[in-house]
């Protein structure tokens, strides 16, 4: 299975799989009922909403009052690898940046993968 376990205060906290592997356990589990589809599904930011960039990610860290090393341990990261990510100097991978779109609040990050 693909999981990403996502920890908060070095506590895990959330665990993220895929929608087909969520069905198959589902239907493991003998579970049969689903919720509606709308209730499911997250919209894409429009084009008229202007979405941070990764560009931003230290001001939208720093606005937050969060350290660069509470985050990068939040999100299960270098505080080091985060600063690349930060600089510009790195591009996180879609599990990252859904990670950091969950600390920062920040609904478009977690859509573009």
């Amino acid at each position: 299975m693909d999981i990403q376990i996502i920890a908060r205060d070095g506590e895990p906290e959330y665990a993220v799989l895929p929608w087909a592997q969520y069905q198959a356990l589902l239907k493991a589990a003998g579970v049969t009922e689903q919720p509606p589809r709308e209730a499911t599904v997250r919209h894409a930011a429009t084009a008229d909403q202007v979405l941070p960039g990764l560009d931003q990610l230290r001001s939208l860290r720093e606005g937050k009052g969060i350290a660069i090393e509470a985050l990068a341990r939040t999100v299960g990261i270098s505080p080091s690898y985060l600063a690349l990510i930060e600089s510009g100097e790195r591009q996180p991978d879609a599990a990252i940046r859904r990670s950091l779109a969950w600390e920062l609040t920040v609904l478009g990050w977690r859509d573009e993968s």
